[in-house]
């Protein structure tokens, strides 16, 4: 079983997923944040478990443990969003309202868009060598942490915080699980099997984020025809860490969610 944080006593229940993966701990704000009208669910994604399927199958039993008889809501980051979308078209009747924030990429030319724009960030020659530099850590788990201080800069506009409350006394990495996701959209299984999906579905981005936020909602949408888009301006991968939009962000995704768990 995930370890599991718990926010708030009374109200729907809503499970965030952090990103990564392997990012445990991360979406701690996002959780407090709406703490006050929800039950809210925090599972660290084992590093153990290393394809889709296995964190299907975990994400699974935390609902089947901590929501019986009841869908959820799910919001999702990177790519927790991308796993969010994975669990509700495995279960379906199990997944409540969706909320992707700052999704990853779902077909090629998301992810050579995504690669174009961050390789523009890299220019900056103290940026490139630092990146570089976490790169060469042997240790997966110590390369995964050091490439997240790394990407948080460049992934970023105008940050509030750079404390990320990634919990370092957890595993951080597990490289199988994006590849498994590569593979998965490599053969046609995502997003084609999205197409399952009975929820509602939100999708927030940011404009400075390289993940091309436009291309990812187009690939989404001939199989999410539900999907409802907001693009921030002055806004990066952490929109609850940005200055302009931190604000705005748990407004927006409060009051979606309570419309739709209400």
């Amino acid at each position: 079983m995930l370890k599991v944080r718990s926010y708030g006593g009374t109200g729907p229940a809503v499970i965030v997923v952090h990103g990564g993966p392997g990012g445990c701990g991360s979406m701690a704000p996002v959780a407090r944040g709406i703490a006050d009208l929800f039950r809210v669910l925090e599972p660290f994604q084992s590093a153990s478990s290393a394809t889709v399927a296995d964190h299907v199958a975990d994400l699974h039993e935390v609902v089947e443990s901590f929501s019986p008889g009841s869908a959820p809501a799910l919001v999702g980051h990177s790519w927790g969003a991308m796993l969010a979308l994975a669990y509700a078209a495995a279960h379906p009747d199990s997944a409540g309202p969706i909320v992707l924030v700052c999704s990853g990429t779902f077909d090629l030319p998301s992810r050579e868009r995504f690669s174009i724009n961050l390789s523009e960030r890299k220019k900056d020659e103290g940026a490139r060598q630092r990146f570089e530099r976490a790169l060469k850590i042997s240790d997966p788990n110590d390369r995964f942490r050091e490439l997240g201080r790394q990407t948080l800069e460049l992934y970023s506009y105008d940050l509030a915080t750079t404390d990320q409350e990634i919990d370092e006394s957890e595993p951080g990495c597990s490289e199988s699980s994006w590849e498994d996701m590569v593979r998965l959209q490599n053969e046609g299984v995502y997003p084609a099997a999205f197409a399952a999906i009975k929820s509602p579905v939100l999708m927030l981005h940011g404009a400075a984020d390289p993940h091309p936020g436009e291309m990812i909602r187009a690939s989404l949408a001939p199989y999410v025809p539900q999907l409802e888009y907001r693009e921030w301006d002055r806004c990066g991968h952490y929109p609850w860490l940005e200055k302009a939009t931190r604000t705005e962000f748990f407004s927006v995704l409060r009051n979606w969610l309570a419309n739709r768990l209400s």
